[in-house]
């Protein structure tokens, strides 16, 4: 059995698949998953696992070079882009609408559904590489 890192086999998968320029998409539990990309879901009620939480445990394993938000995060739930930027310090940001945003996961490896119920709770980690 896995010790550290991520447990779950179908995420732990995913982050160990992908390659330079990979997107991965994190989500609140309203996100829509488009059809055709892998749906992780995580929710399990209300709040558990938080966005956030989750975020935070993803960095630990995937390399991020850049970082997708809706500018709708920034104006209707500062405090999750605040937490974002301070986790991707090091990691290029890009703005998008929610609507572009929601364009751009269709072409993800995967979307995340973590059980979040703050609004625009959402983001995608394109991969980078350690050397």
């Amino acid at each position: 059995m896995k010790k550290i890192g991520v447990l779950n086999k179908d995420l732990s998968d995913v982050i160990a698949g992908m390659g330079h320029l990979d997107m991965l998409v994190i989500g609140d539990a309203g996100l829509p998953v488009p059809a055709g990309v892998k749906r992780i879901d995580l929710a399990i009620k209300k709040d558990v696992p938080g966005f956030i939480e989750t975020v935070e445990i993803i960095a630990e394993e995937l390399k991020v070079e850049r970082i997708i938000l809706a500018e709708e995060t920034g104006k209707v739930s500062q405090h999750i882009k605040k937490e974002i930027l301070n986790i991707f310090n090091d990691s290029k940001v890009e703005e998008v609408t929610h609507e572009e945003l929601k364009k751009l996961s269709k072409s993800a490896m995967a979307v995340v559904r973590t059980g979040e119920f703050t609004p625009y709770a959402n983001v995608i980690l394109v991969s980078g590489v350690v050397f």
